[in-house]
C-alpha cells in the first residue's frame, strides 16, 4: 500500500510539474504560425494605421506574420465579440478601442462579452485624441466664445460628430457637461461625412479624432479651437488644449491598445508585451504615430487594465446621464 501511495504520488506530482511547465514552453515556442490581429473598424481609418502599423513590426520581431483582420460593425462590438470566442492560445488578439471596451456596455445595454471578464489587456499603445474644430465662418472665434454663445442661445448652435457613440460624440458630451453648456449633436456615418458637413456650413461646430480634422484645419478649411489631450498636439501645436483654456484636467481620448481573449497564458502576454514595448521605443514609430495626430502611450497589462477599469466607470456615468443609446 505504502508503495502503490508513492508510486500515486510521484504520477501526481509529475503530473503537476508538466501542466505547469506547458505555458512556460508554449511561451518558448511561441509563435510558430500567424497571428490574427482583430481590427473593429475599416481600413482606412486612426484604428487601421495604428494596426498596420504595429502589425509589421511585431511580425519582424517575432518571425510570423501578424496578419490585420478588419471586421467593422457595431462600433468595434464585432470584433471584440470574435475575439473572446477565439482560442486562448495567443494567436488572436484585438486592437481593443475604448469604444468596444469603455463605451459600449452603457450605449448597447447587455453585450456578448464582459469588458473586463473576457479580456486580458496586454498593452495599451495610443491615445486618439479628439480635435474640436469650428466651420471659418463661424462667430466660435475661441473657445471661450463657443461657450459664451451657447449659455446665452442653449440648445441652437450646432456640433457635428462621427456618429452617435462614437468618441467625437462623447467627448463633446463631457465637456458640454463640464462647461455647464447644451448644444445641438448632429451625428453622421463617418468622421470624413462630419468634417464635409462643418466645412460646408451645414453644421457649424465639429468633434472628430484629430487626425481626421488636422488637414482642414492646417488649410484654412476649419478653425481649432482645442484639443482633448493633456498637453498640445505635435501635430497642431498652435491649438490649445482644452484644458487650458479654463477647464484644468479636462481630458478624452479614443485610446487603442492590444488584448488577448482570457485565460490567455501569462508567458505569452508577457512575451508580446515585451515585443510591442520594443516597437513603441522605436523611432520611427513614435514618428509615424504623431504625424497622424495620435499620441504614443504605452501601458503595461497592469497599466491597461486597471485604466480600462477607470474608464468603463467615467463613461458609463456620462452615457447613462445623458441618456445615450446607440442606433
Amino acid at each position: 500500500m505504502k508503495c502503490l501511495t508513492t508510486i500515486g504520488s510521484r504520477a501526481l506530482l509529475a503530473v503537476t510539474l508538466a501542466a505547469m511547465a506547458s505555458p512556460v514552453l508554449a511561451a518558448e515556442s511561441y509563435p510558430a504560425r500567424p497571428i490574427r490581429f482583430l481590427v473593429g473598424f475599416s481600413a482606412g481609418g486612426a484604428n487601421d494605421l495604428v494596426a498596420r502599423l504595429v502589425a509589421t513590426k511585431l511580425g519582424s520581431r517575432l518571425g510570423q506574420q501578424v496578419i490585420v483582420d478588419n471586421r467593422a460593425g457595431g462600433g468595434g462590438l464585432l470584433a471584440h465579440e470574435l475575439l473572446v470566442n477565439a482560442a486562448p492560445d495567443g494567436y488572436t488578439m484585438i486592437l481593443a478601442s475604448v469604444t468596444g471596451l469603455a463605451m459600449a456596455p452603457a450605449l448597447r445595454g447587455k453585450l456578448p462579452y464582459d469588458p473586463i471578464r473576457d479580456f486580458v489587456p496586454v498593452a495599451q499603445v495610443v491615445d486618439a485624441v479628439t480635435l474640436f474644430t469650428a466651420n471659418p465662418s463661424s462667430a466660435s472665434k475661441t473657445l471661450k466664445d463657443f461657450v459664451a454663445r451657447a449659455k446665452k442661445e442653449p440648445g441652437v448652435l450646432t456640433v457635428g460628430n462621427p456618429g452617435i457613440g462614437s468618441i467625437g460624440h462623447l467627448a463633446y458630451e463631457l465637456f458640454g457637461n463640464t462647461a455647464g453648456i447644451k448644444a445641438i449633436a448632429v451625428p453622421y456615418k463617418s468622421g470624413g461625412l462630419a468634417a464635409t458637413a462643418a466645412m460646408s456650413g451645414e453644421v457649424e461646430h465639429l468633434f472628430g479624432i484629430i487626425s481626421s480634422g488636422a488637414p482642414h484645419v492646417r488649410a484654412g478649411k476649419l478653425r481649432g479651437l482645442g484639443v482633448t489631450s493633456k498637453k498640445r498636439a505635435p501635430i497642431l501645436s498652435d491649438v490649445p488644449t482644452i484644458a487650458e483654456q479654463g477647464y484644468p484636467g479636462f481630458e478624452a481620448s479614443g485610446w487603442l491598445g492590444i488584448a488577448f481573449p482570457a485565460k490567455t497564458p501569462a508567458p505569452i502576454v508577457q512575451r508580446m508585451y515585451r515585443e510591442v514595448q520594443a516597437v513603441m521605443a522605436q523611432q520611427d514609430t513614435l514618428s509615424s504615430l504623431e504625424k497622424s495626430g495620435l499620441n504614443p502611450a504605452l501601458k503595461n497589462s497592469e497599466e491597461f487594465s486597471a485604466y480600462i477599469k477607470t474608464e468603463l466607470v467615467r463613461w458609463t456615468k456620462l452615457i447613462k446621464e445623458a441618456g445615450i443609446k446607440a442606433e
